[in-house]
């Protein structure tokens, strides 16, 4: 391996939808920052069955109805 090129490699703690928690390796953040999670395997409806929920949490989806409320399929 080559010096000084890769990403620095340290344990983080990762925060569950639920509230759990676990320590991980990661190249993410700083060593001991906490990774805060909005969709995982537990809400996530791929992985529970469950009804599909949307989270918008940079506005994207409403910044997208927005721009593109007028049109329409006409029948």
């Amino acid at each position: 391996m080559q010096k000084d090129i890769h990403p620095d490699y340290h344990e983080i703690s990762v925060v569950m939808t639920d509230g759990t928690t676990y320590k991980t390796r990661s190249t993410w953040g700083a060593p001991g920052d906490t990774m805060k999670l909005d969709i995982d395997s537990k809400s996530h409806p791929a992985w529970t069955g469950g009804s599909q929920r949307l989270v918008d949490t940079g506005g994207q989806v409403a910044k997208f109805n927005k721009r593109f409320e007028g049109i329409g399929l006409s029948s």
